[in-house]
């Protein structure tokens, strides 16, 4: 016996299908309850025990009891929520967190790194480490020299064994420097800004790789474009910054390059809102293809963190409306151009 679909579910399927998109394997909010209002600025990494992401939540952005929250995926799903770090500084003051980041160094710790402060424009960074998988952490560490460590993205890790961070500052207009440990974390070093944050307000840098020492940087602007510089020297020095022609509505994007040596952006491709949420495929770092539509409704969808797996899945979390992390695993072997 024949089942009948009324046409008007059959629409809503198929729409569904076409923001999806048959590359995408598996769409899940790591909650669905928490014990915060709000959410924000997820990140996520791969360790020998699962996957591990993190976010920070509290009231709302900027208010003091703003922590760094994390969840673990174990046997597919994701554990309850636990607070991992907060601003705490004393009885009497306590600071809001920003912005998490978790790296995990090849054979060796999770790292986190987070930021500590009232503003952007007054935080510092701090960081921790587990090896455990994300289970039990170090006490936090303050970054030495007012160090800022990777501001919203993940950082990389160069064939020298230096790990390089995208940093930004934001009390002296919007500007992107770089900070690199050789030693783990003992010895770090800082660049200049490689802009004056006058012609392109720039923050948030993403790094891809295109062989050998070349580098490529490119994040979230001022200027209604996300912005581009490159390095030919390990990111040592950079070249002058230069708008891409994809829109960005001063909104966090995050980008990877895969193992095949092609490179994905997720980004609002839009120049006003936070919605939709996309994602774009590059051969050369200068010419994008939308490949996935990740949220198209009205709301906020923002704030991107991509990471590659080692089964070769694409995993993406970010804010779904400031209430949850949505997190997306797709095959990148299946990503299309999507129609114009």
């Amino acid at each position: 016996m024949r089942t009948f679909v009324p046409p008007f579910v059959l629409l809503v399927l198929c729409a569904f299908a076409a923001r999806v998109g048959e590359a995408t394997v598996k769409s899940e909010f790591i909650f669905e309850r928490a014990p915060f209002a709000q959410c924000h600025a997820s990140t996520i990494a791969e360790t020998p025990g699962g996957l591990v992401a993190a976010w920070f939540g509290g009231t709302k952005e900027g208010h003091q009891d703003v922590g760094i929250w994390l969840s673990r995926q174990v046997d597919g799903s994701w554990t309850a929520p636990v607070e991992a770090a907060n601003g705490v500084q004393s009885a009497q003051l306590r600071h809001p967190c920003w912005n998490p980041v978790l790296y995990q160094t090849p054979g060796g710790p999770l790292l986190l790194f987070f930021k500590v402060g009232p503003s952007p424009s007054k935080w510092w960074g701090e960081w921790m480490s587990s090896r455990d998988a994300g289970k039990t952490w170090s006490k936090p560490e303050r970054l030495p020299e007012g160090g800022i460590g990777p501001v919203k993205n993940k950082p990389v890790l160069l064939p020298s064994g230096a790990l390089l961070c995208g940093a930004s500052t934001e009390h002296e207009g919007w500007r992107v420097h770089f900070e690199s440990t050789a030693d783990g974390g003992k010895m770090w070093h800082r660049t200049a800004p490689i802009n004056d944050g006058k012609g392109v307000g720039a923050i948030q840098p993403s790094i891809l790789l295109h062989g050998g020492a070349k580098l490529q940087a490119l994040g979230r602007s001022r200027q209604g474009k996300i912005w581009s510089a490159w390095s030919e020297d390990a990111g040592k020095t950079w070249g002058p910054m230069e708008l891409l022609n994809l829109p960005n509505p001063n909104s966090g994007t995050d980008a990877l390059t895969l193992r095949d040596g092609t490179h994905l952006l997720v980004y609002n491709h839009t120049a006003t809102g936070r919605s939709p949420l996309n994602v774009s495929r590059s051969k050369d770092g200068r010419a994008w293809t939308r490949v996935l539509t990740l949220e198209s409704e009205r709301g906020e969808f923002s704030y991107p963190a991509i990471i590659q797996s080692g089964d070769g899945m694409v995993h993406i979390t970010y804010t779904w409306k400031r209430q949850r992390i949505r997190h997306v695993t797709v095959n990148p072997a299946r990503l299309k151009p999507l129609q114009p």
